[in-house]
């Protein structure tokens, strides 16, 4: 929590957290599997999160949010969500990732044309767009690139794997200004799903967390007014890299809650089952794995939480939320893992949700900066003179 927080405001975070697990248990938890196999966006539970405040309370009140400013409470609320199904809890979620670069760079006008209708019961959908064909993980080599012509600019190139474009009416798009320049150039556009020149493709199928869909993005002379490029030429690519830590923050403590639920399902299939005259729970080889599923996601849990109150108190906390994102990533494939190796056949079964949060797990080491860029941004940071 920030220092000096009061305490009607700390109750009320508390409240909030409450709310995400009431949510997550009563309107996530029964719908999730029908979702993940017919693969339809799930409209009615969005417009029932943003109804009780679940998709606008990170956003500031001045423009209708709940001005909850604290990554921590923030983190704690995607764990339920998480817990709930990661899917689910990132359609809930991407608005705010989404429009991140306006509240942080965006002008007085922007943020009033975007952020306040975000908070309506019904908002509007939005995409984040910066992944491409041939850059992903190295994501100031981007090609996609915006030429300044008379009242704007002209964007050419493409995006891919982006999630939530399918439905979205805005995009927040990242292009460079100055090919070659590499991060120097890179400046963030909003594009909207009916310009000329914008075309997209048909939703990527994918392995897990598939009520979340992706599509790749084109654009082909498309034209963007001035009015909607997001600060100053150039800005954007440190506007991607500070959002970034928040949302790597955020990740790490969706996956504590993936790989909590499958804990506890494992955790109560090994107290029922019974092998060679005695529960499964008795035997080392089980209860040891679960043992150590526990430690990974406690462990994860509070690598988040350092992360985010770094945060919160105003300090650098790229290296820790590149840790948390990392640790809760690989703690929830780890736990995912050890629940299907527990339940065996009823846990590679599709009648039971464990295969779905092994799947949906493992796009968590994947998404926002791989296992790998993390492990190399926390060994720059180990090995700097």
């Amino acid at each position: 929590m920030h220092v000096g927080m009061s305490s009607e405001h700390e109750e009320m975070e508390r409240e909030l957290v409450a709310l995400a697990h009431e949510f997550a248990e009563k309107e996530i938890r029964p719908v999730a599997p029908q979702y993940d196999q017919s693969e339809e966006y799930p409209w009615d539970v969005l417009h029932k999160a943003a109804e009780v405040g679940l998709t606008s309370y990170g956003l500031p009140e001045e423009y209708g949010g709940g001005g909850i400013h604290s990554l921590l409470t923030s983190c704690r609320i995607h764990e339920e969500l998480g817990w709930g199904d990661a899917a689910i809890a990132e359609v809930i979620d991407t608005n705010s990732f989404s429009t991140g670069p306006i509240l942080s760079m965006g002008s007085e006008e922007q943020k009033q044309r975007w952020i306040a209708p975000l908070c309506a019961s019904k908002p509007p959908s939005w995409a984040f767009a910066i992944t491409e064909p041939g850059c992903g993980s190295d994501a100031a080599a981007l090609a996609t690139h915006a030429r300044r012509v008379d009242g704007g600019y002209v964007l050419n190139g493409s995006k891919i794997w982006i999630s939530n474009a399918p439905i979205a009416d805005y995009y927040t798009v990242f292009a460079t200004v100055a090919p070659g320049t590499r991060s120097k150039g890179i400046t963030c556009f909003v594009v909207e799903r009916d310009d000329p020149g914008f075309t997209m493709g048909k939703p990527l199928p994918k392995m897990g967390q598939r009520a979340f869909p992706a599509a790749e993005l084109f654009f082909d002379d498309c034209f963007i007014p001035e009015d909607r490029r997001i600060g100053a030429e150039g800005q954007g690519f440190y506007g991607v890299m500070q959002w970034f830590e928040f949302v790597r923050t955020e990740l790490a403590a969706t996956s504590v809650g993936i790989g909590r639920a499958a804990l506890e399902v494992a955790v109560e299939y090994a107290k029922e089952r019974k092998a060679f005259g005695k529960v499964i729970s008795e035997f080392e080889a089980v209860s040891f794995r679960l043992v150590d599923a526990k430690l990974r996601l406690d462990q994860a849990r509070m690598m988040y939480e350092h992360a985010a109150r770094l945060a919160d108190a105003g300090q650098t906390y790229t290296v820790e939320a590149a840790a948390a994102k990392l640790t809760g990533s690989e703690a929830a494939v780890f736990a995912t893992h050890a629940a299907m190796q527990t339940l065996a056949s009823y846990g590679y079964s599709r009648e039971y949700p464990v295969e779905q949060w092994l799947r949906d797990a493992a796009l968590e080491e994947i998404q926002d900066g791989t296992s790998d860029i993390q492990r190399l941004v926390i060994a720059r940071s180990l090995f700097r003179s």
